[in-house]
């Protein structure tokens, strides 16, 4: 059983290159997979292991970093390691929007536990904005939620500077770190009523029972798990091999879905001589499977 640890911190960082040689070199010696972002601002990251290597990993940051405690994070289980290897990146902000955060500016009396959540977005005057990408809320979102579809996070200002400041506005991601962003933005912009979820739908999917749930679908997560259902179980979409977009049950049964080539949402667009180099490296993936070993292209461990 493998543990998964999702957590973001803002906090001053200097010697980043130092600092990332050193994660690297303890993520591989105590066989830690998954992401860490590092910036000026803060680390924010995913990771998975066994438990006691990730607790270890837990101890060695909050060591490195001179904290006691993140600004949140997330536990859940996998049978199987759900990421390749282990990633330390420098990068300019922790989640990219052209805003450097302080970790004092943070809008702690923003943020809602998931009944508070309930309650807030039940009001017919929220507005209710999902942070993510299209294709994340496609898979699952709340109930009256908007996207904007932005596809880059940087233009998401661009979006917010179109809303009424005197209308609440309820905002999630998938773990929370997003809307920590947003909710500063809003502030500086002379919004009054900012809410965000605290610890993101993970957090959320986790504490709600489903009967009280007003989430609908599952939760994309950037691994190979894909997505999460109530009590952060493990869902039931796949990826496509052809477009790297998430695929359901249903789009599956479509006759554009061909396993390892194409699904209904890039079928129309792939050319025939990416169906044949696909197909073939299918092929090497299934002659890979039945002989007890993982092909180089192979990408979901289930």
């Amino acid at each position: 059983m493998f543990k998964v640890f999702g957590f973001y911190k803002f906090i001053k960082i200097k010697s980043l290159k130092k600092n990332k040689a050193l994660l690297q070199k303890f993520l591989t010696l105590n066989n830690i997979s998954g992401t860490i972002i590092i910036a000026k601002e803060g680390l924010n990251g995913t990771i998975s292991g066994h438990i006691k290597d990730i607790d270890k990993t837990i101890k060695k940051l909050k060591f490195l970093f001179s904290f006691k405690g993140f600004d949140n994070n997330n536990e859940s289980r996998s049978k199987f390691q759900p990421f390749h290897k282990p990633k330390v990146k420098i990068k300019k902000e922790v989640v990219p929007m052209n805003l450097i955060l302080n970790s004092r500016e943070r809008n702690i009396k923003s943020h809602l536990d998931p009944k508070e959540w309930n309650k807030l977005i039940k009001d017919k005057d929220t507005y209710i904005i999902d942070t993510r990408k299209s294709f994340e809320y496609k898979v699952g979102t709340f109930k009256k939620s908007v996207n904007p579809n932005v596809n880059n996070f940087r233009d998401f200002p661009k979006y917010l500077n179109k809303l009424k400041k005197n209308k609440p506005v309820a905002m999630f991601c998938t773990g929370g770190i997003r809307c920590e962003k947003t909710s500063v933005y809003l502030k500086k912009k002379g919004f009054k009523n900012i809410y965000q979820l605290n610890g993101g739908i993970l957090n959320y999917l986790k504490k709600i029972n489903k009967k009280e749930s007003l989430w609908k679908g599952e939760c994309f997560v950037f691994d190979n798990r894909i997505s999460l259902k109530h009590g952060l179980e493990i869902g039931s979409y796949s990826i496509c091999s052809g477009c790297r977009m998430p695929i359901s049950p249903k789009d599956k049964r479509s006759k554009k879905f061909e396993e390892g080539v194409s699904c209904p949402n890039c079928y129309n667009n792939l050319t025939e001589s990416q169906k044949s180099r696909f197909r073939m490296r299918q092929s090497q993936v299934y002659k890979a499977k039945q002989s007890g070993k993982k092909y180089i292209f192979q990408k979901e461990f289930k």
